[in-house]
Parts: structure tokens; C-alpha cells; sequence
């Protein structure tokens, strides 16, 4: 009887040994309550993002691309931006090209998929002054074509964020983040890009504040 009792003890350790251990290595790869630690000093916090607010028609609640904040009319994703600056503070940069974008939605659209089909690298004409003082850049931009919008590209290439986290924030019309996280690890294979990345849809950006800071709350990032 006791050989029996310390034979089913044994089997019971062993099984509990193994779900500690499978839930250690299955915790690591999601940022929230038990995700790692994400340290910055205190304002080496950098918000950027690329916006493109559309001009034309009257709906801006439901338009692509733009959004009405105490009368001013905003990008989307120049609002999140503006939501995620709130709530962590650092410095917030407008990723800006020589060229101007349409101002229609149509022709935005088929100026975004030409510039994909020839793989465009859109010249910036806004520069971050200082980008080493910077340990935590969120990314912000929109999906276009199920992908960065080129001007990314051209930023991504231009700017060496090895050893700083990076965390991507997008607003689609349905597309979610696709695969630009994957896209952004890969053309900055040496920072520590964040997987779980915000996605607001076009519809949800007005309310958007209480995702944002939730998403925020949940990504564990602490000053020192």
C-alpha cells in the first residue's frame, strides 16, 4: 500500500512539474498581465506614425481615413497616435513625405497600390532629431494593400533601432495588422518588435480611447 502511495506521488509531481513547465514557455509569447517588462527611462518615449487625413466628402465619422476631434479633422491614425502620446507622454513625430498624397479616396487608393506594385521608397521630409535617446518607439500607420504603406518602408530603412522596442499600432478597413509586424522584424531584425500590436478599425477609431489605454495598460511598459 505505501509502495503504491509513493509510486502515485511520484506521478503526481511529475505531472505538475511538466504544466508548470509548459505554461513558462508558452507565457512569453503575449504581452499582458504575465508578459515581460518593458523598461524606458523616463520621456525616452517616441509616438510615431504616418496619416494621410482624406479631403473629400462630408461623412467623417464613417470615412476611411479621418476623424472630427473638437472640430478639427484628424487621420486616423494620427488620432491614435495623439491617444497613445496621452497616455505614455515622450514625443510624438509625424512621418511626413515630399510628395503629397491624393486628398480623394479613390485616387489615395490607387496611388497607395502603384507605389506598391513598383516597390517606391517615398523620400521623407521630416527627420527625428536625436533617435538614440529614444528606448520605446510606437509605430503607427495605416494598412494599405495588406501592408506597410511605402513611406514605412523608406523609414524603417533609414533609421537603425537596434536594441530599442518597437510596438506597431494600425487602423484598417478590415485588414487588421496583416502581416506588417512580420515586415517590420524583418527590416529591423535587431530590435525587439512587439507581436501583439494595436488594430483599430476605421468604424471603432472615434471610441477608440478605452481600447488604447487598455492595450497600453496591458503592454507592461515601466520608467525607471
Amino acid at each position: 500500500m505505501k509502495k503504491t502511495m509513493a509510486m502515485l506521488l511520484s506521478a503526481i509531481m511529475i505531472l505538475s512539474l511538466s504544466a508548470c513547465g509548459s505554461r513558462s514557455q508558452s507565457g512569453g509569447s503575449s504581452y499582458g498581465a504575465d508578459s515581460p517588462t518593458i523598461s524606458t527611462e523616463d520621456g525616452n518615449v517616441l509616438v510615431a506614425y504616418f496619416s494621410v487625413p482624406e479631403t473629400d466628402g462630408v461623412d467623417t465619422v464613417s470615412g476611411a481615413s479621418r476623424v472630427v476631434v473638437d472640430g478639427e479633422v484628424l487621420g486616423n491614425t494620427q488620432y491614435i497616435a495623439q491617444l497613445i502620446h496621452q497616455e505614455t507622454g515622450g514625443d510624438l513625430f509625424r512621418i511626413e513625405t515630399v510628395q503629397e498624397y491624393p486628398g480623394s479616396h479613390d485616387a489615395l487608393l490607387d496611388y497607395a497600390y502603384n507605389e506598391l506594385s513598383e516597390n517606391a521608397r517615398p523620400e521623407l521630409a521630416s527627420q527625428i532629431e536625436n533617435p538614440d535617446n529614444y528606448d520605446v518607439i510606437f509605430l503607427g500607420y495605416p494598412n494599405w494593400n495588406s501592408d506597410l504603406p511605402m513611406p514605412l518602408y523608406t523609414f524603417l530603412e533609414e533609421y537603425d533601432f537596434s536594441g530599442k522596442t518597437i510596438i506597431p499600432f494600425t487602423t484598417h478597413g478590415g485588414s487588421g495588422l496583416s502581416r506588417t509586424v512580420q515586415t517590420i522584424q524583418e527590416l529591423q531584425p535587431d530590435a525587439a518588435v512587439v507581436e501583439s500590436g494595436l488594430s483599430i478599425s476605421r468604424n471603432n477609431v472615434p471610441d477608440a480611447q478605452s481600447e488604447v489605454s487598455d492595450w497600453i495598460a496591458g503592454l507592461n511598459i515601466t520608467s525607471s
